[in-house]
C-alpha cells in the first residue's frame, strides 16, 4: 500500500510522520482547516469549565495573555471550604476566573501574568486555612507529551535493563524511561513533535531488541485487526477507504497480522464510526475488531514462550545425538566401528559432530551472538556475551584441534558436545523462565478477562425510545450509550442504571460477597455479573477512565515500579559480566601457567590433552556458570507476583518501594470517621434546653444543616425528616429515602449567609437570626455560654463515645444533638493484632477528646489525638517519623490526604475512587479493617521472600564460580564440565522466580492465629 499526505499546514497541527507510517489524505481538506480552529476553541472553552479530572492538569496560554493553573488543594472537608477558596482566589487582583473541585482538591485558575503571580495565588489559599501546591503540567508532564507502552523481547538480565534505559533516556525528546524484566515492557514519556514511536522501537531494536508498541496515552491512536484482506486488491481498498476518511492523520498497515494502526482526530471521528466507515465502506467485506492492548501483551509473551521452546526442542533434537556420539556410540561396537571410518581427512563420526554443531552454533545459538555483539558495541555486556564467549571457545577450539590433527597428526580431544549441550540449557532454562515470569502476571490477565469483550448496544429514535439493538466490540462503547445488561452478563462499563432492577455480583472488583441490589439511578460498575433481571445501564466512564482500568493499571504501574533494594542488583549486573570474564581469563593463567612450570602432574591431564586444553575448559566453566539474570530477577519477580497476590485480596499496591516501606512500619495512625467506625451516623439524642418545640428545634436545625456535605449533617438531617413524617428507617431503602427526601423538602426553612467553619461547625441566618451549630470552640469563638447543666449532658454523651452537637440561636444556646458513629466489628481485634505484629496503633480524629478517648478504649487503642484540624494530622504523623520509624496512615482517602501523602505509608480504604489512587501507596477496596493487617503481612512475607532470592542467587554464584575454576580439583579431583555448568546457570535464574512464584500460595493471615486464640 502507497502512503498518502494530507495537506501540509493540516499535518503541522497533527504532528509529523517520523517512522514511516501512512499520513492518509482527507477530503475537502482546505474546507475544514477553520473547523480545526474551531475545535480548538471549543477545547479551551470546554477545559474552562469541566477539566478538572484526577491528574489531568493543563497550564497554557489563554486568549489576552492570560495564564490557566490548576493547584492542589488540601484541607477541604465540605462545599463550605471550596467557596471560600474561590472567594480568596476571586479577591485576587488579576485572577480572571476561579473553580475549584472539591472532590479532585484541585482548583483551576485562570489570571493575567502581569498582575498577579502563582505565588501570590498559592499565599491566597494558605491565608484562607489550606494547603497549596501549583501542579505542574499534566501531573508533572509537559504539554503534549505521551506516555507510550513498549513491549521489548529479548531482555535476558538486569544488565540489558539498565542498557535499555540509558539508550532511550539519551534520546532527544524522550522525558523518562523506565523498563521491567519481569513484564517485557518498557513505559517512556516522549514528546511525538520532537520523537516518534517509531524512532524510538528503531533506537530498541539497534541496541539489540525487538520492540513494538503495546499501548499510548494517546486518546487518538487504536489497533485494529481487520479480517477479509485476502490480496493486493483489499489491501488497496483499505487504503483508499482510511485515506480518504475525514479526521484520519495516520494509518499503518501491518501484512503479517491484518493489524492497522490508525491516528485520528477523536474529536472528528469517533473509533465507533471509524469502524463503522470501513465496514461499510468495503460493503461488508471487511470486519473490523479493536485490539485490546493488554490481550496484545498476554498474546505477545505466549508467542514468546512459543518461540523459545520451538529453538529448544530443534537444539534438543540435534543435542541429544551429538551427547550421545560421544558417550554412548563409543560402546556399541557396530556404532564405534562406523564412527571410526574415515572419509577424507577426518572421520565419519567428526563430520556428524561438525555438521550437527555448527547448526546449532550458528542458527539457534545466532540470537546470543547477535545479542551479545549489540551490547559490546554499545559499551555494555549481559548475559549472551557469556553465553556467545563459552560456547564459541568451545566450538573453535574443537575445530582448531580437528584441522591441527589432520596437519600434523597429533589428534587432541574434541569438544563438540559442549557448546550444543550448553546452548540447549540455556534455552530449556529461559523457556522455562519465560513460562513462569507469564505465570507471575496471572492477575493482570485476571483483571483483563473481567470485562466482556462485547456489549449490546440500544439503538434509540429520537423520542428516547428503543427500536433496536446492536452487539458491538465493549471498547467501541462511547459516552451516553445506553447499553442492555442480559441476566448473567458481564456488564461492560461503569455507568448508572435508567430502567430496570436486578442484583449484582461486585465481588470481583470490591472484594464484598453480599450481591447489590441496583434499581434506578444505582451506579454500577464495570466487570461486575448481573445475577438476575435485566438492566438498561447508560455509560457514564469509559476507557480508561472505568474502576476496572484504573485498577489495571495501578497493577501495572507497581509492576514496573523498581523497590529500592533493586537498585543492589542493578549495580552488581553493571559490574557482573566484565568481573566474570575476568575471573575466566585469571582461571586461564593460572591453570596453563601452572601447568607449563610444573605445579602439578601430567597425569592430571586428559587423554592426549595439553595444558592449554586442560586449562581452557577451566576458562569456560567459568565463563557459563556466571548467572548475572538470577540477581535480576530476584526483586520484581516477587514484587509481581506480590502486587498480583495483593489484587486478588482487593488490596491494590502502588509500587515495590510501597512495599518495602510496608514492611518496616512501626506505627499505624487510624483516622476514626469512615476508618474505624462504620461512617453510618445517626442521631441518637436531641434534647431542648429552652421551651422551643422538639418539632420546630429539629426544622431550624435540619435548615441549617441541610446545606452542609458533612457526614453528621446528612444524619441529622435524615432525623428531622423521619420526626416529621414518621418515617421508619429500617423499612426505606437508601435510594428510596433519596427520592421522598428531594419530594419533601418544602418544610426546611430558607437560609442565608451560610458558613462552614472547618473543624467547628456551621454558621447561618434563618428569619433574621443567627444560627450556631458545631462544638464548643464555636460557640465559645462568638460568646455564646454553656450552662452547666448542658456541660453535663455533653460530657455524658461524650464519655459514652457519642458526638454532641451544640445549637444556638442569636447568642443562646437552645438544644444538644447527639450522634454516634458505631465502631466496625473488627476494629478492637485488628487493633490487637497489630499490637501482636509489633505495630502500634494510634488515632487521630478532629472530635473532642472525651469522645476520642470513648472510642479508643473500646477498640484498645492507648495513644489518641483528638481535635486536630485535617492539615494538623499531617504533623501528627511527622511528629512520629522524628526518630527515623516508618508510618503508616489509615484513611478514606479525601479529607485525609494531606496524612496520606505525610505518611511513609499511606492506605486508603473502603474506597477504589480517584481521590483515594491519587493519595496513596495501598488502596483497600474492601471496607474492612483486616486488609491492613493483610498489606503489612504481604509486604513482609514478599520481602523475605526476596531475601532468600539473594542469598540464593549470590551463594550460587558465589560457590559455583569457585567449583568451576577447579579449586577443589587437586584433592578431589573434582571439576565442573562447561555443559553441566551451562545447565546450572540455566537453572539458577528458573529457581529464583519458581521461588517467587511460591509468593502465589500466600494466605491472608486469620486473626485466630495471629491473636493465638484456640478455637474449640
Amino acid at each position: 500500500m502507497t502512503r498518502t499526505f494530507k495537506d501540509l499546514q493540516l499535518t503541522e497541527l497533527g504532528g509529523r510522520d517520523r517512522g514511516g507510517g501512512r499520513v492518509s489524505s482527507a477530503i475537502d481538506i482546505s474546507s475544514n482547516l477553520e473547523d480545526v480552529r474551531l475545535l480548538d476553541s471549543y477545547e479551551d472553552v470546554n477545559n474552562d469549565n469541566n477539566d478538572h479530572s484526577v491528574g489531568n492538569s493543563r497550564k497554557g496560554k489563554e486568549k489576552g495573555g492570560v495564564t490557566r493553573i490548576q493547584v492542589r488543594v488540601t484541607g477541604m472537608t465540605c462545599a463550605a471550604c471550596s467557596n471560600s477558596v474561590e472567594i480568596a482566589l476571586m479577591s485576587l487582583n488579576g485572577v480572571v476566573s476561579a473553580s475549584v473541585a472539591l472532590l479532585q482538591n484541585k482548583a483551576d485558575v485562570a489570571f493575567d501574568p502581569n498582575l498577579v503571580e502563582e505565588d501570590d495565588i498559592k499565599n491566597a489559599i494558605e491565608d484562607a486555612g489550606f494547603d497549596a501546591e501549583i501542579l505542574q503540567e499534566h501531573g508533572g508532564k509537559p504539554h503534549g507529551t505521551l506516555v507510550g507502552q513498549f513491549i521489548i523481547g529479548g531482555m535476558t538480565c538486569a544488565a540489558c535493563v539498565n542498557s535499555i534505559e540509558g539508550i532511550l533516556r539519551k534520546l532527544h525528546g524522550v522525558k523518562k524511561a523506565v523498563v521491567a524484566l519481569t513484564t517485557s515492557l518498557g513505559e517512556v514519556e516522549y514528546d511525538p513533535s520532537i520523537i516518534s514511536k517509531d524512532e524510538i522501537i528503531n533506537a530498541i531494536e539497534d541496541a539489540g531488541f525487538e520492540a513494538s508498541l503495546a499501548q499510548s496515552s494517546g486518546q487518538d491512536r487504536m489497533m485494529f485487526l481487520i479480517t477479509g484482506i485476502l490480496d493486493q486488491l483489499d489491501e488497496n481498498t483499505l487504503d483508499g477507504i482510511l485515506g480518504n476518511l475525514k479526521g484520519v492523520k495516520q494509518f499503518d498497515f501491518n501484512k503479517m497480522t491484518s493489524e492497522v494502526d490508525v491516528l485520528f482526530d477523536s474529536e472528528v471521528l469517533s473509533p465507533r464510526d471509524l469502524v463503522d466507515a470501513i465496514h461499510e465502506e468495503s460493503g461488508g467485506d471487511f470486519e473490523v475488531h479493536v485490539k485490546n492492548p493488554h490481550e496484545r501483551m498476554i498474546t505477545q509473551n505466549l508467542e514468546e514462550s512459543s518461540h523459545m521452546l520451538h529453538h529448544f526442542l530443534f537444539s534438543l533434537s540435534l543435542g541429544i545425538p551429538i551427547f550421545a556420539l560421544r558417550f554412548i556410540c563409543p560402546h556399541i561396537p557396530f556404532l564405534n566401528y562406523l564412527l571410526l571410518s574415515w572419509i577424507g581427512p577426518f572421520q565419519f563420526g567428526d563430520w556428524l559432530r561438525v555438521i550437527m554443531c555448527s547448526l546449532i552454533q550458528f542458527i539457534v545459538g545466532k540470537r546470543f551472538y547477535v545479542a551479545g555483539f549489540r551490547a559490546l558495541r554499545r559499551g555494555a555486556t549481559n548475559m549472551d556475551v557469556l553465553v556467545a564467549l563459552g560456547t564459541s571457545a568451545a566450538y573453535f577450539y574443537s575445530i582448531y584441534a580437528l584441522l591441527y590433527g589432520a596437519v600434523t597428526g597429533f589428534w587432541s580431544m574434541t569438544y563438540f558436545e559442549t557448546s550444543p549441550m550448553l546452548i540447549t540449557f540455556v534455552l530449556f532454562g529461559k523457556y522455562l523462565e519465560t513460562v513462569a515470569k507469564g505465570k507471575t502476571s496471572d492477575a493482570i490477565k485476571k483483571l483483563v478477562e473481567l470485562a466482556p469483550s462485547t456489549a449490546l448496544l440500544l439503538i434509540l429514535d429520537k423520542g428516547g425510545n428503543v427500536i433496536g439493538e446492536r452487539e458491538i466490540d465493549s471498547l467501541l462503547i462511547q459516552l451516553g450509550d445506553i447499553l442492555k445488561i442480559v441476566p448473567g452478563s458481564k456488564i461492560p462499563v461503569d455507568g448508572y442504571v435508567v430502567s430496570g432492577s436486578s442484583y449484582v455480583n461486585e465481588s470481583m472488583v470490591t472484594g464484598e460477597s453480599t450481591p447489590c441490589f441496583k434499581e434506578t439511578n444505582s451506579s454500577v460498575i464495570g466487570g461486575t455479573i448481573n445475577l438476575h433481571g435485566s438492566l438498561h445501564v447508560q455509560a457514564t466512564k469509559i476507557g480508561s477512565d472505568t474502576v476496572l482500568s484504573q485498577i489495571i493499571s495501578l497493577v501495572e504501574t507497581a509492576q514496573m515500579s523498581k523497590a529500592p533494594i533493586q537498585k543492589f542488583a542493578d549495580f552488581a549486573a553493571s559490574i557482573f559480566v566484565p568481573t566474570v570474564v575476568s575471573l575466566s581469563m585469571l582461571t586461564f593463567i593460572m591453570w596453563y601457567f601452572s601447568g607449563i612450570f610444573g605445579a602439578y602432574p601430567e597425569d592430571w591431564l586428559p587423554e592426549n590433552g595439553s595444558y592449554f586444553e586442560f586449562s581452557l575448559m577451566f576458562s569456560i566453566s567459568v565463563v557459563v556458570v556466571a548467572c548475572p539474570c538470577a540477581l535480576g530477577l530476584a526483586t520484581p519477580t516477587a514484587v509481581m507476583v506480590a502486587t498480583g497476590v495483593g489484587a486478588n485480596y482487593g488490596v491494590l499496591i502502588k509500587g515495590g518501594d510501597a512495599l518495602e516501606r510496608a514492611q518496616k512500619i512501626r506505627y499505624v495512625v487510624f483516622d476514626k470517621t469512615g476508618t474505624l467506625t462504620q461512617n453510618k451516623a445517626a442521631v441518637t439524642t436531641v434534647k431542648v434546653f429552652t421551651d422551643m418545640d422538639r418539632g420546630e428545634f429539629l426544622t431550624l436545625v435540619a435548615s441549617a444543616e441541610v446545606n452542609s456535605e458533612h457526614p453528621l449533617s446528612k444524619a441529622i438531617c435524615d432525623y428531622a425528616r423521619r420526626f416529621h413524617f414518621f418515617e421508619d428507617p429500617t423499612v426505606i431503602e437508601e435510594s428510596q429515602a433519596k427520592i421522598v427526601n428531594d419530594k419533601m423538602t418544602g418544610w426546611l426553612l430558607d437560609t442565608s449567609e451560610f458558613h462552614a467553619i472547618p473543624g467547628r461547625g456551621l454558621e447561618c441566618c434563618i428569619d433574621g437570626k443567627q444560627i450556631l451549630v458545631g462544638n464548643r470552640g464555636l460557640l465559645i469563638e462568638n460568646g455564646v455560654i454553656i450552662p452547666t447543666d448542658v456541660e453535663d449532658f455533653m460530657v455524658d454523651l461524650e464519655e459514652n463515645a457519642k458526638t454532641g452537637i451544640l445549637v444556638a440561636c442569636d447568642s443562646k444556646l437552645i438544644g444538644v444533638v447527639g450522634v454516634a458513629d458505631p465502631l466496625k466489628r473488627e476494629a478492637a481485634i485488628v487493633v490487637e493484632g497489630l499490637f501482636k505484629m509489633g505495630v502500634r496503633s494510634i488515632m487521630v480524629t478532629g472530635d473532642n477528646w472525651r469522645t476520642a478517648r470513648a472510642v479508643a478504649k473500646e477498640t484498645g487503642i492507648q495513644d489518641v489525638r483528638a481535635e486536630v484540624m485535617p492539615a494538623g494530622k499531617a504533623e501528627v504523623i511527622r511528629s512520629f517519623q522524628k526518630d527515623g520509624s516508618i508510618v503508616a496512615m489509615v484513611g478514606d482517602g479525601i479529607n485525609d490526604s494531606p496524612a496520606l501523602a505525610a505518611a511513609d505509608v499511606g492506605m486508603a480504604i473502603g474506597a477504589g475512587t480517584d481521590i483515594a489512587i491519587e493519595a496513596a501507596d495501598f488502596v483497600l477496596m474492601k471496607n474492612n479493617l483486616e486488609d491492613v493487617i493483610t498489606a503489612i503481612d504481604l509486604s513482609r512475607k514478599t520481602f523475605a521472600r526476596i531475601r532468600i532470592n539473594y542469598v540464593f542467587a549470590m551463594a550460587y554464584n558465589i560457590v559455583c564460580i569457585p567449583l568451576s575454576a577447579g579449586i577443589l580439583f587437586p584433592w578431589f579431583r573434582f571439576k565442573l564440565p562447561p555443559w553441566v555448568a551451562g545447565a546450572c546457570m540455566a537453572l539458577s535464574s528458573v529457581t529464583v522466580v519458581c521461588s517467587s512464584l511460591l509468593l502465589r500460595r500466600y494466605r491472608k493471615p486469620r486473626l485466630t492465629t495471629i491473636l493465638e486464640i484456640t478455637l474449640e
